[in-house]
């Protein structure tokens, strides 16, 4: 469709639209509803480039035309505009509220039908008022009486502070800037500074996932440009340096894919850091040296991937994909080990319970416990009643938290094989959950174990699992939270928004340690091994690692 006007045209095509509401499924979290719109909707083959379409467009869109229609509704022919405090939605229609000097809200309706009931009730004076009018009346002579008492008290203030009371107002302005300044300065105590942050620039569209190699300095991340990178990041302090750091880029392109750019989904270093493993939108999973030489190409899926896990061995590499099924491949020779087909929707985590048993999670609200060689899972959870976000084991493998749409977080008992624990203080969707690396069988034994749940009701809460209770509700992000990380001594948790922020919180107290503010919504967060440095990825293309000094 088209619109023109004397002094431009504007063309707006349904590619256009189109693009716009799969780039908002994709930045919301919806991923697997983002693929299949994208298909359907023909978007992929569309010319639009994906790296010149701003983050946020379709909403920046729609508060623009909003606020187009306010003040056409607004603007009266004179020139002056309606004083309405009623704002405007996209699914309601909008009904002036108007607030006069000394009245309550009278929508212009109300004022219309009380007009004309009093013309009704006596055509001959427009000054007389029926009898259900009376609660109007009282309601406003209250008004006015509280109006005035509220004046007599000012008047009363104000010849208290003539007679001497100066004094007094001068002490609450002094406190009110002591007040203002100790809170700026505990602000900026806890703000992480530029010279401490290093901005890794080469991507050219939204960083999805990084992941640090557990063995050396290296960060590797993934993004919608159809690469993913292997930074080389300096020892030493981080710095707001001028030179820009060295990667590795390591291409994604299909030439049998028939799209201009392939989103890389997810990405896994193997546990001695030599492989590191991507998976993408085209359904293929690579396996990659530390030198970014392309090891094998895994082609079995038939649907994006969205994520890939190796076994503690490193012998194994699990995919769980879009088409509904997880996969283990064998690493010496890049082949098909075993395909487990067990849901009936889109597979959207998978976790390694040991070497040979692993967990899988859907939109079909099922969990499956699987093992290498055996045709059936060896058991199920259900009690999910919507799509289930993310799976993890617990270092001991006897316990598996999962996270779902249902706004619930569960712990599930491989002993008893139900539900132990049902976590239920969310008020929205709960996109990801993390263990600490602390409890029995972990690198901190002497510590105890929690479980981090991440939603988008802009929350975190850590959860005490031996008795079943929320320890902290962590409050500090506006908007969705995406992504946390355990520090790996178990003691600090780095939290991920799309406001932009991330945050560093005490896990022994629930306090706000650091926080840093990037310059787009943040998809990821991961400590290194050694703890001392924090990395972000983020939708504006760009990459951060940060100094933490505890």
């Amino acid at each position: 469709m088209s619109s023109s006007s004397s002094s431009s045209a504007i063309n707006i095509t349904s590619d256009e639209i189109n693009f716009l509401i799969y780039k908002y499924l994709l930045e919301s979290g919806f991923q697997h509803a983002a693929f299949s719109f994208y298909n359907e909707s023909l978007v992929s083959k569309s010319d639009i480039n994906a790296s010149n379409v701003p983050h946020g467009s379709l909403v920046s869109v729609l508060q623009k035309g909003l606020q187009y229609m306010e003040v056409e509704a607004h603007l009266q022919e004179d020139g002056t505009e309606i004083n309405c405090t009623e704002p405007f939605s996209l699914v309601s229609n909008h009904v002036c509220q108007v607030k006069k000097k000394n009245e309550k809200n009278t929508t212009i309706k109300e004022k219309e039908d009380s007009i004309s009931s009093t013309n009704k009730n006596n055509p001959l004076s427009s000054g007389s008022v029926s009898n259900n009018n009376n609660n109007n009346l009282n309601k406003d002579k209250k008004d006015k009486k509280e109006s005035t008492t509220t004046s007599t008290i000012n008047t009363s203030s104000s010849s208290l502070s003539s007679r001497g009371g100066n004094n007094i107002d001068k002490h609450d302005k002094e406190k009110d800037k002591y007040d203002r300044d100790v809170k700026m300065k505990e602000e900026d105590s806890i703000e992480i500074p530029e010279s401490q942050v290093t901005t890794l620039i080469g991507h050219s569209n939204e960083v999805f996932i990084c992941a640090w190699n557990p063995s050396q300095s290296l960060l590797a991340s993934g993004s919608g440009d159809s690469t993913a990178r292997i930074w080389k990041i300096p020892p030493g302090p981080c710095e707001n340096s001028k030179e820009p750091v060295s990667s590795l880029v390591l291409n994604h392109r299909n030439p049998k894919y028939n799209e201009k750019t392939i989103d890389v989904t997810t990405l896994e270093w193997s546990s001695d850091g030599s492989l590191l493993a991507t998976g993408s939108y085209d359904g293929l999973g690579r396996i990659w040296n530390k030198n970014g030489n392309l090891i094998y190409i895994l082609e079995q899926h038939q649907a994006p991937i969205f994520s890939l896990k190796w076994n503690k061995k490193g012998n194994y590499l699990l995919s769980g994909s879009v088409d509904k099924t997880s996969i283990v491949w064998d690493v010496k020779t890049g082949g098909v080990k075993q395909q487990f087909e067990f849901h009936t929707a889109p597979t959207l985590d998978i976790d390694w319970r040991n070497n040979t048993q692993f967990a899988t999670c859907s939109t079909d609200k099922m969990i499956y416990v699987c093992e290498i060689g055996k045709d059936k899972p060896i058991m199920n959870f259900q009690g999910h009643h919507d799509e289930i976000n993310a799976i993890k084991w617990d270092p001991t493998g006897s316990l598996l938290a999962s996270c779902s749409d249902d706004y619930t977080a569960k712990i599930w008992s491989m002993k008893t094989g139900g539900c132990l624990f049902d976590f239920k203080d969310h008020t929205k969707e709960i996109y990801t959950i993390k263990w600490s690396p602390t409890g029995p069988e972990s690198t901190n034994p002497n510590k105890n174990l929690v479980l981090a749940s991440a939603s988008f009701d802009n929350t975190i809460k850590l959860w005490d699992v031996d008795v079943g209770k929320c320890i902290y509700s962590l409050k500090k992000h506006m908007d969705p939270v995406y992504t946390v990380s355990f520090s790996p001594n178990g003691e600090y948790l780095a939290s991920g928004s799309f406001d932009k922020y991330l945050h560093i919180w005490s896990v022994k107290d629930g306090s706000l340690i650091k926080s840093y503010k990037g310059s787009g919504g943040i998809f990821e967060v991961c400590w290194n091994s050694s703890g001392d440095k924090i990395s972000a990825c983020y939708s504006n293309s760009s990459v951060c690692v940060l100094d933490f000094r505890s």
